[in-house]
């Protein structure tokens, strides 16, 4: 007879495969998009007329739904380190795929990443599983959690008001950060969310409770603007890069936030704490070798000839292109363009 966490296994695992496909269908998805329309980067939604992208994000979502079952059967220090299996399998196929190279220091900068990921979720310290909507809520009123709640949205508007009309479409940091932040109040809700299910299966019906509603809005409202925004960070950079460092911030938050709410920081011996500090390290480096080898989209660089319609080639223009010509609008029609190698 197959065990709760074999279950929880098979199911993580799938939940990766899924999910590390989803980001190569969406990506192509949304190169398709960008082709017949505005760009998701800069704040098109052509995207949703795009087949492929659609089929991504059934495929994310079957990914997801087999995630948030994988924690039903088994704990998440079992479940949560199988999702860096996610990032080995978008990097590769972007990098069948999509062409997206992945260089040596990047592949360094990806073990880095899963390595202290790894470490930091070991370590952790237990969950101690509440055993009602109503004991979640409780954890969910303590003043730590609450600042924590307020210091994630404050971060998160200044990010998407101050910061990515700066640099949104130059550092990743910022998409994957809305991202990350949102994705630690997500899975709270979603926890809460999903012990009422299970408690309601068992008999003890937690469906009549506001609480168990209110997590429900949470979860929907934190889920749609991880969207936008993951979206947004897969059209501007390549899925490579996005994939791992996605997953690091999004498993560092999530947490630091389990920890906060439900005080399993408390009781933790020096050998513990030591360990999850590495982690932390390990994982920044990872971050910091991935950013600082992203390769980016854009055309290779070269000369352009082109005659005006009524002079002759004496009076010839040369130009250097930096933009991809998808994303340029074209400013001269009545122009030959001669391609110079």
């Amino acid at each position: 007879m197959v065990s709760d966490n074999e279950k929880g296994l098979v199911l993580a695992v799938a939940s990766s495969v899924f999910i590390g496909s989803s980001f190569i269908l969406k990506k192509k998805g949304l190169k398709r998009a960008a082709a017949n329309g505005t760009r998701a980067g800069i704040g098109g939604y052509t995207y949703l007329l795009e087949p492929l992208w659609w089929v991504g994000l059934v495929t994310m979502t079957f990914g997801e739904i087999a995630n948030f079952v994988a924690y039903v059967y088994a704990p998440a220090v079992l479940v949560t380190p199988l999702g860096a299996l996610s990032i080995i399998i978008s990097a590769v196929l972007a990098h069948f795929l999509l062409n997206e190279k992945l260089k040596k220091m990047g592949v360094w900068g990806c073990v880095c990443c899963i390595v202290g990921s790894v470490m930091i979720v070991i370590h952790a310290p237990q969950e101690q599983t509440p055993n009602s909507v109503q004991e979640i809520w409780k954890l969910a009123m303590q003043p730590a959690f609450l600042i924590y709640v307020a210091a994630s949205m404050s971060i998160v508007l200044a990010l998407i008001l101050y910061c990515e009309p700066l640099c949104g479409q130059t550092n990743v940091l910022v998409y994957i950060g809305i991202c990350s932040l949102m994705g630690s109040l997500t899975v709270m809700s979603i926890k809460a969310v999903g012990i009422a299910v299970k408690l309601t299966l068992e008999g003890i019906n937690q469906i009549w409770y506001p609480e168990t509603w209110f997590f429900v809005i949470v979860a929907a409202v934190c889920v749609v603007t991880q969207m936008i925004y993951l979206n947004k960070a897969l059209d501007t950079f390549n899925a490579a890069i996005v994939s791992p460092i996605y997953y690091v911030m999004f498993t560092t938050l999530t947490i630091v936030a389990s920890a906060i709410m439900f005080k399993d920081w408390y009781g933790q011996d020096t050998e513990s704490i030591t360990s999850e500090i590495c982690g932390f390290i390990t994982v920044l480096t990872g971050t910091v070798i991935l950013h600082a080898t992203r390769e980016e989209e854009q055309a290779s660089l070269g000369r352009v000839r082109w005659q005006e319609s009524g002079k002759s080639f004496n009076e010839e223009h040369l130009v250097r292109l930096y933009s991809p010509p998808d994303h340029q609008e074209n400013k001269t029609p009545n122009k030959t363009v001669t391609v110079l190698n």
